[in-house]
């Protein structure tokens, strides 16, 4: 029997004002929009493409979608439950939720730590998307190929331009968190998603017309089973896994922020999947965009920031009107990673106003000045420090910090949500299920409770593993 919460649902929502003392979004668009633009990042373009080029095409993404099914939505469903049920952030939701006497309350720190290790190498990276904007549009990238190799290494090596667009880039964050959920949050990445799509689509419908596209969108659509295979089966299995899983950014709270923000007039599960399906709809598109532009022009996609910041550069100058489309693109990747940049940083925003009880200004200068100083170890790897490879040969600070993030935090917490909102130990299962199925829409399947206890905890216990093996056995070779 799951224990009684102290949040139960109720009915008395309002799209307007303030709901239990807490503010609430205006739109349900809004927050589809926020917390598909938390999920959406720079990952769907550089490695969802590449690596289902390389394990098969199609069969590597019908894999993905079984594991996004049956993986990261349960688990988003259960974050955005808790979430809504406490009306708080993480760091506050589980102790509001818990069996009287139990400590879940303990890993509330995940949602602060997490977010902090995401944001010291993700917002250099997004100031990457500024620079190569306004580089692009200025005809700066305009250079011979073996020249815009150069240009990428010249970025790099020059700690004080991005330190600017890292600074800059956390300003833009900070500063749309401090005007609040409405006036701020909302509405400005309701703005950025409706541009990142439609600049998207234009992009794909240009690339699939380009001279010998098809040649690149057989290569990243048709199943092909002797590259599986090639590749390798658990290879794929495994990558398909991580991604599906990752794309989420689940086990830290950042996702459940935005439903403590919701009312209950729709239910989680339906709301859940229509957030699953734009994060997947851009990763697709991703692949739309880059496998024909390669192919066109004969250059075989990389991973990685080469893809982004050199491959498709001179793509670009090798098409007519290549620097619009240039520019679209890194407009198109500045609204995909500031997106995330802004979600995350209201994760870490919300942490200081739920469990410290700062107000949301002092949370944001006093957030504001620490990251400042944070985001500087990844930025001196490359260069000042680039002698500290912590993780073998060719590695550095954010290698370590992506590491941290994505194999140490993120299954572990998502284990967390698991166990919580599904074993009588913690919320409890009937609570989970009041919660998820309030409101008009699809509602969670009971079926797959099995799958959820017996199944799930194994294959994230099974991820956290291969993660430290595969990252950690180059080091003892």
């Amino acid at each position: 029997m799951s224990q009684p919460s102290s949040a139960s649902p109720s009915s008395g929502s309002s799209l307007s004002g303030r709901q239990d003392g807490r503010e609430t979004l205006g739109s349900r668009i809004g927050f589809l929009f926020l917390s598909a633009g938390c999920a959406i990042g720079l990952g769907n373009v550089w490695r969802f493409p590449f690596i289902a080029g390389q394990y098969g095409g199609a069969l590597f993404v019908a894999v993905y979608l079984f594991f996004l099914v049956t993986v990261g939505l349960p688990v988003l469903i259960m974050e955005f439950s808790v979430g809504r049920a406490a009306r708080r952030n993480m760091g506050d939701a589980l102790r509001r939720l818990e069996p009287k006497g139990s400590c879940w309350h303990r890993f509330g720190w995940f949602s602060l730590v997490g977010s902090y290790l995401l944001m010291m190498f993700y917002i250099p990276v997004a100031g990457w998307m500024l620079y190569y904007c306004q580089a692009m549009a200025r005809g700066e990238l305009a250079l011979p190929p073996e020249q815009v190799g150069a240009f990428f290494g010249r970025m790099l090596s020059e700690p004080k331009g991005m330190i600017f667009w890292a600074w800059l880039t956390l300003l833009v964050g900070f500063g749309v968190c401090w005007m609040g959920v409405r006036k701020g949050l909302e509405r400005v990445v309701k703005a950025m998603m409706a541009g990142l799509l439609a600049i998207m689509i234009g992009l794909a419908v240009r690339a699939v017309t380009l001279p010998g596209a098809m040649e690149g969108l057989a290569f990243y659509l048709a199943p092909d089973w002797s590259r599986a295979v090639e590749a390798g089966l658990w290879g794929m299995v495994n990558a398909a896994m991580t991604q599906a899983f990752f794309t989420l950014g689940l086990g830290v709270g950042s996702m459940l922020i935005f439903a403590s923000y919701l009312d209950r007039r729709r239910t989680l599960t339906g709301e859940a999947t229509l957030i699953v399906g734009l994060d997947t709809f851009v990763a697709f598109t991703a692949g739309l965009i880059i496998f024909p532009a390669c192919f066109a022009f004969g250059v075989r996609p990389d991973s990685g920031p080469g893809l982004v910041f050199i491959t498709l550069p001179n793509i670009f100058n090798s098409m007519p009107g290549g620097g619009i489309w240039g520019t679209l693109f890194f407009v198109f990747m500045s609204c995909a990673a500031l997106s995330t940049v802004i979600s995350v940083v209201e994760n870490i925003i919300s942490y200081s106003v739920d469990v410290w009880g700062w107000s949301r200004g002092k949370s944001v200068l006093v957030n504001g000045a620490a990251m400042a100083l944070l985001v500087l170890p990844c930025i001196l790897g490359f260069n000042s420090w680039a002698a500290f490879q912590p993780l073998g040969p060719n590695t550095g600070v954010l290698d370590l910090e992506d590491f941290l993030i994505s194999n140490t935090m993120l299954p572990p917490g998502a284990l967390i949500f698991l166990l919580f909102c599904c074993t009588r130990y913690g919320w409890g299962w009937n609570n989970f299920l009041a919660e998820a199925d309030q409101g008009e829409g699809l509602k969670f399947p009971r079926i797959i409770r099995p799958w959820l206890i017996y199944v799930l905890p194994a294959l994230i216990v099974l991820l956290f593993v291969m993660g430290y093996v595969e990252k950690l056995r180059p080091l003892f070779r």
